[in-house]
């Protein structure tokens, strides 16, 4: 099995280097290389020109170095591993390391005039080491099939299939599995809002610089057609998104935006654990010990069992609203980006009131500022800080006066880069995260992990 994986691989990637020389221009869309810095929502092209099907095979690859600590002051959880004693609240011993290669495949086609198809994929992930897609949608931005009226052309699009949802703009600066070109830091948010769902997005782009976009998706990670009555509620996701992004100058660029995102009850969302590839910090305040969902028995940690190190979900599974405002401003090399970000929800195996039919909802807060500068010639280099916080409540099950206790985890992440080409990157970081007002019995009491990471990318 582990053949044919490898000898499909080969040909797709002997495939790709074949057509790279004859790639087909794919209008409306997003560079994955360094070009592709700083576009939000693919631009809107409505002069561009069809000259038949072209079809474009792309790549992205990430591997990294870790060389981090971490430490905590928990008090002894006893469990029992393999007919022994041990303890639960013990962190995996870690050590300066490389981690596993993550690599993205990724498919454009230009089927007609304003409408492509995207299909993306991992074929290296942390938590799916496996070829697997991350799905695929059309975007259309012209109607060949009604004589393309002007008014659709100029101003409108539509996308449609199974993508990530278009919810605030951090998502864009983020890494993504083997494409990491776009983060100028090696770390996603602590609270990673991204999700991949099926449905539907309207978008308005005025010469203005105002953008609108609603959207309506299945509130699933997957599909599901299952019917447990009364048991299984399947309401959809609703959001929207207003932004104003503007070229004020030829030095300076101002964008602001503001997202926000609701469903009223569903079985599983995961607007804040979408990503099943993983994070970067492999085993920070990861547990040596781990029981794996639906097992009886502990066993060893694993990098893909384990894959949302340093990451912080609130579990909003069953309801959520979210809302989030991103400020942006480019003057000549600087960058200033930022996040405020409130959410609101619960899950239905959270704690509950007695005699209640739902657990109460529970808050939490993000707020992240970042700058980078950039500079030499076609901004090769950069330097950048980030700090970020999420304070609120966090985990239904850990509890003050007979409600989800206030906790709080900030970081700070201090990177430089080179593009020695722009379909290359070269990154070093430093990062430090803590872990504040969690008991004693929690394996993240006085948690903190520190040290340095390296990554080395490239994309096309």
């Amino acid at each position: 099995m582990k053949s044919a994986k490898l000898i499909v691989t080969s040909l797709a990637l002997l495939i790709a280097a074949n057509l790279m020389a004859q790639q087909g221009k794919i209008d409306n869309w997003r560079p994955y290389g360094q070009e592709g810095i700083n576009i939000f929502e693919a631009p809107k092209e409505p002069d561009a020109t069809f000259d038949g099907l072209k079809v474009r095979i792309g790549g992205a690859f990430t591997q990294q170095y870790q060389a981090l600590d971490h430490s905590n002051n928990a008090e002894y959880d006893t469990i029992t591993y393999r007919g022994k004693p041990a303890n639960g609240n013990e962190l995996y011993a870690i050590a300066p390391g490389f981690n596993l290669a993550t690599a993205n495949l990724f498919i454009d086609a230009q089927l007609a005039d304003g409408i492509r198809v995207a299909i993306e994929n991992y074929m290296s992930a942390r938590h799916h080491e496996e070829f697997w897609v991350k799905g695929g949608y059309i975007q259309i931005d012209k109607l060949p099939m009604f004589n393309s009226p002007d008014w659709f052309s100029k101003y409108m699009r539509v996308k449609i299939g199974h993508f990530q949802v278009n919810y605030g703009d951090q998502q864009f600066r983020r890494s993504d599995n083997g494409n990491t070109m776009y983060n100028p830091f090696v770390g996603n948010y602590i609270m990673d809002a991204f999700a991949t769902e099926i449905g539907g997005e309207a978008y308005l782009f005025l010469p203005s610089g105002f953008m609108g976009m609603v959207g309506m998706t299945s509130g699933l990670i997957g599909g599901n057609v299952q019917n447990v009555t009364g048991e299984d509620p399947r309401d959809p996701s609703i959001y929207a998104k207003l932004a104003y992004d503007k070229q004020i100058s030829d030095d300076f660029r101002f964008r602001l935006s503001g997202s926000v995102y609701m469903n009223s009850g569903v079985g599983r969302n995961t607007l804040y654990a979408g990503d099943r590839a993983g994070s970067r910090f492999y085993y920070a305040m990861e547990p040596a010990y781990y029981l794996p969902r639906g097992a009886t028995a502990y066993i060893p940690a694993d990098a893909t069992g384990l894959f949302t190190s340093g990451r912080m979900s609130p579990g909003f599974s069953s309801e959520v609203t979210s809302f989030v405002i991103n400020p942006f401003i480019k003057f000549k090399g600087l960058e200033v980006f930022g996040t405020y970000e409130q959410s609101k929800g619960m899950a239905y195996t959270d704690p509950k009131a007695e005699g209640a039919e739902k657990p109460e909802a529970r808050t939490v807060n993000q707020f992240a500022v970042e700058g980078v500068y950039r500079f030499l010639a076609n901004e090769q280099v950069f330097v950048g800080a980030r700090y970020q916080q999420v304070s609120g409540e966090l985990n239904a099950n850990i509890r003050e006066n007979n409600a989800p206790k206030e906790l709080s985890v900030n970081r700070l992440e201090v990177s430089a880069g080179w593009f020695p080409i722009k379909n290359l990157l070269l990154k070093a970081a430093y990062v430090d995260q803590k872990y504040q007002d969690y008991p004693s019995s929690s394996i993240l009491s006085e948690g903190e992990f520190h040290g340095f990471m390296v990554e080395a990318a490239l994309a096309f």
